[in-house]
Order: C-alpha cells, then sequence, then structure tokens
C-alpha cells in the first residue's frame, strides 16, 4: 500500500495519535513493537504559531520513527496553513489534520470534530492546507457530528477532492465520544466507493489481532489504526502483525517480558523530559502494563504514587521476581480450573 510516494505493507498499522500519551518514549516502544506508521501527539495550532513551548516541543520527531505524521488542529483556515508550514520545516513523511477530536475544548470552538459541523469550511481549509505544503497531507475524521448528520461518503470524497493522499476515519460520530460501539459500515462504504482512489484507514475498537483482520477481510480498508488499546499493551502492533502474515495468535507477553517494556519505556521517557513529567505521565500506561494481575492493587497503587525513579524500578523489579512467566491471559495457575 502507497500513501503518495510512500511505500508500506500491504494491511499497514498505524499508531492514533493521541494528546499526551503519543509522545517520542511511546513512539520508540510502538515502533520496535511492529507499529508501521507514527503519528504525534495532536498540536495546537495557535500554539505553534505563538512559539507556545508544549507545542513547539511535540514537533520533535526522529529517524527511528519514519513514516510519521505530524498532526495539527484548529479553527481558522489561517492559522492552520501557518501551522502546516511550520510543522513541514519538522521534516516529516506528512501531515495529518485533525478534524475528529470529539473533546468539549476543542470540539466546542469549532476544532477537531467540531468542525464535522461546517464541511465548507472543513474542505477550504483542507485545499488551503494541501497547496501550502510539499508534503504529503492526510485527514482523521468522524462519521460525522452525530446520528442525523453521518455524511461522512459525501465528504470523504469532498476531502479527497482537495488533494489528500489517505484519510483515516474513526467509526463513532462526535456526539458518541468514545461510547459505544464503533461502526465499520459506514468506514467501508467509504473504501468501497468507486469514486475514492486515496487509501482509506479504518479506527476504532481494534483490541486484538483478530478484530483487525475481520475489519480488513469483512470492509477492505486499506489500513487500520490502533488508538486506546496499545495504551500499556504496545505489543498489539506485533501480535497484530504476526497474525495479519501468518494466521498464528502469540502468546501475551509474560509479566517479566512485559517489566523489559515498561523499564524501557520510562527510560525513553526520562530521555525527553524532566524527571517528574516523566514520572507522571508514564502513570497510565504502568497502570495498563500490569493489568490483570490478580490481587494486584497494593502494589499498582505503590506503583502510581511513587515518584522517584530509583523507587518505581525497584517495584517493577518486584513484579517480576513475584510473577516472572505469568501471563495475565492464563489465570488457571492462580485462580484453578
Amino acid at each position: 500500500m502507497k500513501i503518495a510516494h510512500i511505500s508500506l505493507p500491504a494491511q499497514p498499522l498505524f499508531l492514533a495519535p493521541m494528546e499526551d500519551i503519543t509522545d517520542p518514549s511511546f513512539r520508540a516502544i510502538c515502533k520496535a513493537q511492529g507499529a508501521d506508521v507514527m503519528y504525534t501527539e495532536f498540536i495546537s495550532a495557535d500554539g505553534l504559531i505563538r512559539d507556545g513551548e508544549k507545542s513547539v516541543r511535540k514537533l520533535d520527531i526522529f529517524d527511528r520513527e519514519r513514516p510519521i505524521g505530524i498532526q495539527i488542529y484548529g479553527h481558522i483556515t489561517g492559522a492552520m496553513v501557518e501551522a502546516a508550514r511550520i510543522a513541514e520545516k519538522a521534516a516529516p513523511e506528512l501531515i495529518d489534520i485533525n478534524f475528529g477530536c470529539p473533546v468539549k475544548k476543542i470540539a466546542n470552538r469549532g476544532a477537531g470534530a467540531g468542525m464535522l459541523k461546517d464541511v465548507p469550511l472543513m474542505v477550504e481549509m483542507t485545499r488551503a492546507i494541501v497547496d501550502a505544503v510539499n508534503v504529503p497531507v492526510t485527514v482523521k475524521t468522524r462519521l460525522g457530528w452525530d446520528d442525523d448528520t453521518k455524511n461522512i461518503v459525501e465528504t470523504a470524497e469532498r476531502l479527497q477532492d482537495t488533494g489528500i493522499s489517505a484519510i483515516t476515519i474513526h467509526g463513532r460520530t462526535r456526539a458518541q465520544m468514545y461510547r459505544g460501539s464503533a461502526d465499520w459500515t459506514l468506514i467501508g462504504e467509504v473504501r468501497n466507493n468507486q469514486r475514492m482512489k486515496i487509501p482509506v484507514i479504518g479506527n476504532g475498537d481494534i483490541d486484538s489481532p483478530v478484530k483487525a483482520k475481520e475489519m480488513f477481510d469483512r470492509y477492505g480498508v486499506d489500513g487500520i489504526m490502533i488508538g486506546r488499546a496499545s495504551v500499556g499493551r504496545p505489543w498489539i502492533f506485533r501480535e497484530t502483525s504476526v497474525f495479519l502474515e501468518t494466521g498464528q495468535l502469540l502468546p501475551e507477553p509474560t509479566v517479566s517480558e512485559k517489566a523489559d517494556i515498561a523499564l524501557l519505556h520510562l527510560e525513553k521517557s526520562l530521555e525527553f523530559k524532566h524527571g517528574k513529567i516523566a514520572v507522571y505521565e508514564m502513570r497510565r500506561h504502568f497502570s495498563n502494563y500490569f493489568k490483570g494481575l490478580p490481587h494486584f492493587r497494593e502494589t499498582r497503587l505503590r506503583l502510581l504514587t511513587a515518584t522517584d525513579v530509583d523507587e518505581i524500578k525497584m517495584i517493577i523489579e518486584e513484579i517480576r521476581n513475584r510473577w516472572g512467566d505469568f501471563r495475565t491471559d492464563d489465570k488457571t495457575s492462580v485462580y484453578g480450573t
């Protein structure tokens, strides 16, 4: 599969852009675990234009991550064009436009999924960005604003006509937020629309290799984007890649293997952030890395409240020493059959 000139595997897997999650440390882990395409955290156009420290820092990308896209969001066309030009200077393979974020502070300002209430403006903004930069532009969006405006088939056609190189569709409306189940039927309609010539990437509720294969087979999407299911479980990319290629379901990593990944993730996070910030932002990952261990509440609380890096490493080693080769998908050794 290709996005513009970028060659990818036949069934590529994309790491979804997620605020405060897809930083360089997490991207490094997911890349090592088999993700084919990375995206940065989404970046405010206004923040880039004002040279805001947090926004500018998100432009840091590395050769080991490639191909990588920088995702931007905003509600004013001129600001988005200027932000796209700034992002282009960081030399990503892609500029991605966020028309899908549902959170109130973004959507209610008309940015992210808020753009779904004004498709003509969405199209105008996209065309302006495509014309302004020399790298491929992609879009991530949703089915519509609500159940009464699921107009993604027409919207995708109009966005394609602006010159974008691919579109990612999350199978929910903005009104749904992340509730209920993702509806892939309309994603399939977009992919199988004879007018669509660009790759269509599906997103939503992909939490297993079997689910990924089902969506590829049933709806014919060109790629699959994985988001929340990768948090604390970055090996989902490796498991899915192997299953798509061979039909083999890999065993879940042992607790000892998860400890190795968690420690590497912490080390990478400390490379890019000050100690306390790295520790605080790693907590959501730590909470998920060891999810499913029985009688784990006390140890989990220690792990999530510790602020000293050496203490955190010691707790992870304690988890390794206690659980070792145990796999959380095999409860029989602990609970009985």
